[in-house]
């Protein structure tokens, strides 16, 4: 008997404070289901809707098997193609119909995608502090839990928290994140000069510039990163000015990553293919799921390009697991980023809710022990939902206010 779609479920949950998007696609056959994760923590409302309102009756009835199939269905039935409403709603379907695959194979997915090159996930963790003394101490917590890949930064990404304008600005500026580039480049240089001076080179630093200079500052800031060895620059370039690469490939020596916006293949196929880039970063959900990131993965490898998928906490479980398990099958993986499960005790500074809520949502996440991520080797993604225990914790729409960022001038800035 053929596997059909009966229902596409859309569950919202914030057992963290981050608003994730979750969706749960059910079969005509007993108790077979999939998950996948859909989240786009700042507009969770709208990916809801595209998902309850038109994804869910263009799917009941197909062939649950299907899985290119029904991507390019999806893909295509708006005719206006891409974006991240359109990518992360297609990505909770996606995903959970890898689910179902690894279910009725009765087998892990790393399994279906050529079996484990690597045991475990080496992963990397965000690292701040208020001040140098402070980061370094966060850094060797990190390191006492096996991990050697650690992204600094101090104060968050180029500026400070939301707020009034400062006294500097023209009168009547709107509230915002205020940046001054000049000053977080002469404080960034000065950071790592400590940071390499008290931990040394022995573990492996990355930055991230999150798209907050301009073109020409981040070529000179990368020149002047190079004497600290790092692993990684991530997102020097803003998307939008994304041919500024192959000016920054040719002026530096630092290694480079790139794509936490990327939506579709144009926005990397010249990076990789002309090996501007050494790392790509994109965030799963929002290229469409595991479909394309496979696709993505497996080209990048034919150029050298290794991988180093996005990792934050405004993603759910099932779209770090699915993270992990391309990673175990994938030659050109790079590292990881993590924020997924730590040991008991363990503290968290970028995460503002308690670790045992996630774990109570979601059972069955991957597995950190000693600097390594493992897959728990269950069917499919491996993880399930408490759909009781995710109606704890309700999501919130409120106006998001960390992207409000400005220059100097008041002018918006990307974030």
């Amino acid at each position: 008997m053929a596997t059909l779609i009966t229902d596409v479920k859309v569950i919202l949950t914030a057992p963290e404070g981050i608003n994730l998007i979750v969706v749960k696609v059910e079969t005509n056959q007993p108790g077979l289901f999939g998950l996948g994760c859909a989240t786009f923590a700042y507009r969770h409302r709208v990916v809801q809707c595209l998902l309850e309102e038109y994804i869910r009756p263009l799917l009941i009835g197909r062939d649950a098997t299907a899985i290119e199939e029904l991507w390019q269905l999806m893909h295509q039935n708006a005719y206006w193609r891409n974006g991240p409403v359109e990518n992360n709603a297609i990505s909770g379907v996606d995903m959970a119909l890898w689910d179902i695959k690894g279910k009725m194979a009765g087998m892990p997915l790393y399994q279906l995608f050529g079996g484990k090159v690597r045991e475990g996930v080496p992963i990397y963790r965000h690292a701040d502090g208020k001040d140098l003394s402070e980061l370094c101490d966060n850094i060797e917590k990190y390191r006492a839990q096996g991990i050697t890949h650690v992204r600094c930064q101090s104060g968050g990404y180029g500026g400070g928290g939301f707020g009034a304008a400062p006294s500097s600005a023209p009168a009547g500026s709107a509230d915002g994140v205020y940046l001054d580039s000049r000053k977080y480049m002469r404080d960034t240089l000065k950071l790592f000069e400590g940071i390499r001076s008290k931990v040394g080179f022995d573990v492996q630093l990355c930055h991230d510039v999150h798209e907050r200079l301009q073109p020409i500052d981040a070529i000179r800031f990368a020149c002047e990163m190079e004497q600290f060895d790092l692993f990684f620059l991530e997102d020097a370039i803003p998307l939008e000015e994304g041919k500024w690469l192959r000016q920054l490939r040719e002026k530096t020596k630092i290694p480079l990553a790139q794509g936490e916006l990327f939506n579709n293949p144009s926005e990397w196929k010249t990076l990789i293919s002309e090996q501007l880039i050494d790392y790509i970063r994109v965030h799963l959900s929002q290229i469409g799921g595991i479909t394309p990131g496979r696709k993505l993965q497996i080209f990048a490898e034919q150029f050298g390009v290794r991988t180093a998928w996005h990792g934050p906490g405004d993603m759910s479980p099932m779209a770090h697991a699915a993270n992990i398990h391309i990673d175990l099958a994938a030659r050109n993986f790079g590292v990881q980023e993590w924020s997924g499960t730590e040991p008991p005790n363990f503290v968290i500074q970028d995460l503002k809710g308690p670790r045992d809520a996630l774990l109570e949502v979601f059972p069955g996440l991957p597995e950190f022990r000693q600097g390594y991520v493992y897959a728990n080797d269950k069917p499919g993604l491996g993880v399930d939902i408490d759909e009781r225990a995710a109606a704890k914790y309700p999501c919130e729409n409120a106006v998001t206010k960390w992207t409000q960022t400005r220059l100097a001038d008041g002018t918006l800035q990307t974030p």
